[in-house]
C-alpha cells in the first residue's frame, strides 16, 4: 500500500456486548460547518444548518476550486457496470457515489482510483494519499470519520468490494495503529459466509455510533445460497467484533417462523446495501434491510421473510431486536430499501421523534421511531397472485393511507410514450420482441411473456433516498418513472431465473424511457399532514420535443437551513438548486460529467459557506465521464 503524506507522521452472539464502553464523541455534536458523514450526520436527513447561500444569491456561486481524482498517467478503473446497461453507455469507469466528508478543514474522500485522500478543504490542495494494494476499492459510496477516543486519535473508516475493514489515521492516512492487523480487518468470517466463496464487500460507508463501526454488506442477488447479510459492530478502537444481528432469523430468534422450513439456511441477501441509521440520544439503529436472495422468484422461500424488506430498530450498543416493519411482503421484485431518513412530525402542538422509510416503489411509510407503529394508517390491500413460475406471492402488501406513492405503480400498454416517432418505433419494436405486456400494482413476473414491472427494478427512488427540512416539515427526494420489462426462465437446478433482455424499458441509443413523461421528478413531501407539497421536473432532454421529460436520476438531495435544495443526480450533468419551500429552480450549472452521489456543504475558514460535489458520470445511461470533485462558493 502506498501513502503520501504532507508532513511527518470473537464472534459474539446477537445482543452480545463486549467492553466498548467509553464513548467518543457523537457526530452530531460536530462542528456545524461540518460535514462529518455521508448524510452529514447519522440521521441521514442531509440537511445542512448553513445560511450563507440563500435564494437570493445562490445564482451568484461560482467554482472556487476542483480537484482531479485520476492519478497522473493511470488508466481509468476498467469495473464493468451493472448487466442490462446498453453498450453504447458503457463507459469502462467505474462511477463514483461517493460524498466527500468535511470536518475541520480538511476533506476526506475515496476515489474510483483505488485512493482514499485527505484535502484541503479551503483550497484543494492533497494533504495525503491512502492507494489500495492491488485492485482493491473503498466502498462506492465513501469514507466514515469516527472522531476518536480518549488518546486514540480520529480515524477515517470504511469497507471494500474484498470484505475489508480499513481504518486510516485521519491526520496522516496511516493504517490506524491497533486496529486489527495493520489497520485492516477480514470481514469475510466464517459464520457469515456459509463455507462459500461468495462474494461479500460494502457499498456505503458504515454508521458510527459512540466507539462502534456499524456495517452493513453487498453481496449476491443469485444464485439463493451464499454470504449472510448480517449486520456486524466493530470496536473502532481495536475492529474486534462487537455484535451480530441477524437479517434472516435464526431458531429461537423473534420472527423465525416467517420462514417455511429450512428455507432460511445459508440464504444469501437480506443485507443492508445503503446506510445504516442512528438516533445517538435514544442508542438506536435503524436497519433498512434490502431482499432476500433470489430477488425475483422465492419459490423455495415460502413465507412472508423477515427481515426482508423491513426496517429494524436495534440498540446501537448491543444488536438487541426492538421492533420492525415490514415494507413488502415475500419480495420478487427486487424492491428492497433505500437509505431511510429521521424526522420530527409535528402533530397537535407535540413535536413526535419519527423515521422516513421508504421501499424502492416509491412507497413512503412514517413511523414513530421508538416504537415502529406508523403514524398514518396503513391497510393491507389485496394484490394479484397469478404466476406460471410456481411462485407462491403473498396475497395483501402494506399500503399507507399518507402519504401517496410519490411514483405510478402500474403500466398500461396505452401508456407508452407517443413520441418522437423514432422512440416510439424503438419502443414498438421491444413490445413485439419480448411479447412485453402491462402490470398492475406488485404483478407476479411470468415466463409466458415480459412484465414491464412500473416503477422497475431501477426504482422509483433508488439508494440515495431524500433530505429534510426541519424547518418547513418538508422531506425532499428524486424519483424516477421507469418501467422494466422482465421474464422468467427455468434454470437448470430448477428455480427460476430471469430471462436475458432489456433491463429497462427504454430505448438504447438515446436513454429515453418508453413510458409516457414525466420520467424523473423531485418532489417534496409535507411530513406533518402526509401530503405532496409539489413536484418539479428533473433533468434536462436534448431533444427539444422533451424538453419538459425529465430524466432518469441516481443519488440524492440535500437541504440548507436558508431554504435551499441542492441536487445533481441527472444524466444531463448539471447540479441544480430549487427553493425548498416552493420547487422553483433557481440555479443551474453544468458540471464536467454527472453527480451520481449527493452533494455536500461546508463552512470554509471565517465561516464562507461552500457547495462541493464529485462529477464522474459513467452510471445511468450517461457516456460522458470526468474524475473532480468541485466546490463553490460565493464571489
Amino acid at each position: 500500500m502506498t501513502i503520501r503524506t504532507a508532513r511527518p507522521f470473537p464472534l459474539l452472539l446477537s445482543g452480545a456486548i463486549a467492553a466498548c464502553t467509553l464513548p467518543a464523541t457523537p457526530l452530531a455534536a460536530q462542528g456545524q460547518g461540518d460535514w462529518a458523514s455521508y448524510g452529514r450526520d447519522e440521521s441521514h436527513a442531509r440537511h445542512s444548518p448553513l445560511r450563507q447561500i440563500t435564494p437570493q444569491n445562490v445564482a451568484s456561486l461560482k467554482r472556487l476550486w476542483s480537484y482531479h481524482m485520476r492519478p497522473a498517467g493511470a488508466a481509468a478503473d476498467t469495473a464493468p457496470l451493472p448487466d442490462g446497461v446498453p453498450a453504447k453507455f458503457r463507459t469502462g469507469f467505474s462511477a463514483s457515489e461517493a460524498t466527500p466528508l468535511v470536518v475541520g478543514g480538511t476533506m476526506y474522500h475515496s476515489t474510483p482510483y483505488r485512493r482514499v485522500v485527505a484535502l484541503d478543504a479551503a483550497t484543494g490542495r492533497e494533504k495525503w494519499v491512502f492507494a489500495f494494494p492491488g485492485n482493491d476499492q473503498a466502498s462506492t459510496r465513501g469514507v466514515a470519520y469516527w472522531p476518536g477516543e480518549g488518546k486514540t486519535p480520529a480515524r477515517i473508516v470504511f469497507g471494500t468490494r474484498t470484505g475489508k475493514l480499513y481504518a486510516l489515521d485521519a491526520a496522516t492516512g496511516q493504517p490506524a495503529s491497533g486496529f486489527g492487523t495493520d489497520g485492516i480487518v477480514d470481514m469475510k468470517t466464517p459464520e457469515v459466509m456459509n463455507g462459500t466463496r461468495a462474494p461479500l464487500g460494502m457499498s456505503s460507508p458504515p454508521a458510527i455510533y459512540r466507539n462502534l463501526i456499524i456495517t452493513g454488506s453487498r453481496v449476491q442477488e443469485m444464485p439463493i445460497k451464499g454470504a449472510s447479510g448480517d449486520v456486524r459492530a466493530w470496536d473502532a478502537r481495536t475492529g474486534k467484533l462487537v455484535w451480530t444481528f441477524h437479517t434472516i432469523p435464526r431458531p429461537g430468534e423473534p420472527n423465525f417462523g416467517t420462514w417455511e422450513g429450512e428455507s432460511w439456511k445459508e440464504r444469501s441477501g437480506a443485507n443492508i446495501w445503503t446506510f445504516v441509521i442512528v438516533d445517538d440520544k435514544r442508542g438506536i439503529a435503524y436497519l433498512p434491510i434490502g431482499t432476500p436472495t433470489f430477488d425475483r422468484w422465492g419459490g423455495d422461500r415460502k413465507g412472508q421473510n423477515l427481515y426482508g424488506n423491513s426496517i429494524v430498530a436495534v440498540e446501537a450498543a448491543t444488536g438487541k431486536y426492538l421492533w420492525h416493519f415490514q415494507t413488502v411482503h415475500h419480495d420478487i421484485w427486487d424492491v428492497d430499501l433505500p437509505a431511510a431518513t429521521l424526522i420530527d412530525v409535528k402533530r397537535g402542538g407535540k413535536t413526535i421523534p419519527a423515521i422516513a422509510v421508504m421501499n424502492k416503489m416509491a412507497i413512503m411509510f412514517i413511523l414513530d421511531r421508538v416504537t415502529g407503529k406508523p403514524l398514518y394508517d396503513v391497510r393491507e390491500v389485496p394484490v394479484p397472485t397469478d404466476n406460471d413460475t410456481g411462485e407462491h406471492p403473498w396475497p395483501t402488501q402494506p399500503m399507507p393511507a399518507k402519504p401517496a406513492p410519490l411514483s405510478r405503480l402500474s403500466f398500461r400498454m396505452d401508456e407508452i410514450v407517443a413520441g418522437p416517432p423514432a422512440l416510439r418505433a424503438t419502443c414498438d419494436k421491444i413490445v413485439a420482441d419480448m411479447k412485453v405486456v402491462g402490470s398492475k400494482m406488485f404483478q407476479p413476473l411470468r415466463a409466458d411473456s415480459a412484465v414491464a414491472f412500473f416503477p422497475g427494478s431501477f426504482g422509483g427512488i433508488d439508494w440515495g433516498s431524500g433530505a429534510f427540512d426541519p424547518a418547513s416539515g418538508l422531506y425532499v427526494v428524486n424519483i424516477n418513472n421507469l418501467a422494466s420489462p422482465q421474464q422468467m426462465a427455468k434454470q437448470e437446478d430448477g428455480t427460476w431465473g430471469l430471462k436475458a433482455g432489456y433491463a429497462y424499458f427504454l430505448d438504447p441509443e438515446t436513454g429515453n424511457p418508453c413510458s409516457k413523461p414525466p420520467w424523473g421528478e423531485l418532489v417534496a413531501v409535507n411530513v406533518n399532514t402526509g401530503d405532496v407539497a409539489w413536484r418539479s421536473v428533473l433533468g434536462d432532454n436534448e431533444d427539444p420535443a422533451l424538453k419538459d421529460a425529465g430524466g432518469i436520476s441516481a443519488g440524492g438531495p440535500i437541504t440548507t437551513a436558508s431554504g435551499l435544495t441542492f441536487i445533481g443526480a441527472t444524466r444531463d450533468s448539471m447540479i441544480r438548486a430549487f427553493e425548498t419551500r416552493t420547487g422553483r429552480l433557481l440555479w443551474k450549472d453544468r458540471l464536467p460529467a454527472s453527480n451520481y452521489g449527493t452533494p455536500m456543504t461546508f463552512a470554509l475558514p471565517g465561516g464562507r459557506q461552500a457547495l462541493g460535489v464529485v462529477a464522474t458520470g459513467g452510471f445511468a445511461f450517461q457516456p460522458a465521464t470526468a474524475d473532480e470533485v468541485v466546490v463553490y462558493a460565493l464571489p
